[in-house]
């Protein structure tokens, strides 16, 4: 596909002549630019509260007799996706779950400014969304000659361990925001606003800062969840669930039932085979208990023992292993 230079494509619309034969339709998606080679590449819409799969606000301007309009989000794959991914690159998932985004497509990250760190970050970010970052001036073929994807398939697993407020569940989300099938397996106790109301008012932005054609799974029953998944799955976390677990089996009474240790290794083994044999992408939360003092009480050794055994074998299972601190992320080698 090539354009006259003339010829720009923005958000709100066309900039210039649109070139003969050319064809660019507003769809609830974008513009969709289509060539008389055949070739189709769409630049996606975004903006707040604006995402693929619900028609926007307004229709935007055309200029040009090629411009027409569609109220509806098509569901033919395209041969390259342009998306301002350092603002919403949840746009990426969306369009991978309607369709519109294939295997074959090229994912076109921009929007790589003040609103990320650096450019290895915005690199960083892109490569796990399977998405190429151009560099300035750069020419690009649609449809692409060589399209080699990056971002990571299933079976892949994925440790994000870290201390409170380190960032690992932000680093955990931004992960899975291009793909098109998350579930998401909430561990903690479900929301009680009557009971607990700041407890449920975390959950509310916890949950209103997803996508929304995520899942939410309030669960405990990892295993089966892993074995039966083969898109993508976020635990949040590894520590609320070996809490849970414990306070089953009675290992927080202070006269624990005599089976209690058993029961709580049964589970952890079921839950590293599951792990382990998954065919999904799994990206697991989990709790840093290896740099404070040693707890002052029984349970709290119990648990700081038990957790940090816990992140030892799933980390050995793991394609990889990352380290959240201060809002950074280094990767475990």
């Amino acid at each position: 596909m090539t354009i006259d230079d003339r010829f720009r494509i923005r958000d709100f619309g066309v900039v210039g002549p649109v070139p003969p034969d050319y064809v660019v339709t507003s769809t609830a998606d974008g513009l969709r630019v289509e060539a008389p080679d055949g070739g189709r590449l769409l630049y996606a819409r975004s903006g707040p509260g604006v995402l693929p799969g619900a028609p926007p606000a307004d229709e935007p301007p055309g200029d040009s007799s090629a411009y027409t309009s569609a109220s509806s989000t098509t569901d033919q794959q395209v041969d390259m996706v342009i998306v301002d991914a350092a603002r919403y690159p949840e746009v990426i998932g969306e369009l991978r779950r309607s369709g519109v985004i294939g295997v074959t497509t090229a994912v076109v990250a921009v929007g790589g400014d003040h609103r990320v760190r650096s450019p290895q970050e915005f690199a960083r970010r892109a490569r796990l969304w399977g998405a190429l970052v151009p560099s300035d001036g750069a020419e690009m073929n649609c449809p692409p000659s060589v399209w080699p994807e990056s971002r990571p398939r299933g079976p892949h697993r994925t440790l994000i361990t870290g201390g409170a407020r380190s960032g690992k569940s932000g680093e955990a989300e931004l992960r899975l925001l291009a793909e098109p099938r998350v579930v998401y397996a909430a561990t903690g106790p479900a929301p009680e606003p009557e009971v607990d109301p700041e407890w449920a008012e975390r959950v509310a932005r916890h949950v209103g800062r997803r996508p929304w054609w995520w899942r939410t799974e309030q669960t405990t029953d990892l295993a089966p969840l892993l074995r039966q998944e083969r898109g993508a799955v976020l635990i949040d976390c590894l520590g609320t669930w070996l809490t849970w677990i414990m306070g089953e089996c009675g290992l927080w009474e202070e006269e624990p039932p005599h089976d209690a240790e058993e029961r709580v290794d049964a589970a952890v083994r079921e839950l590293l085979e599951a792990w382990r044999t998954t065919s999904a992408y799994v990206v697991a939360v989990t709790n840093e208990v290896g740099s404070g003092v040693v707890p002052a009480t029984r349970s709290g050794r119990l648990f700081q023992d038990r957790l940090g055994l816990l992140n030892q074998w799933v980390g050995a299972e793991s394609e990889e292993v990352v380290l959240a601190l201060a809002g950074r992320v280094v990767d475990l080698e």
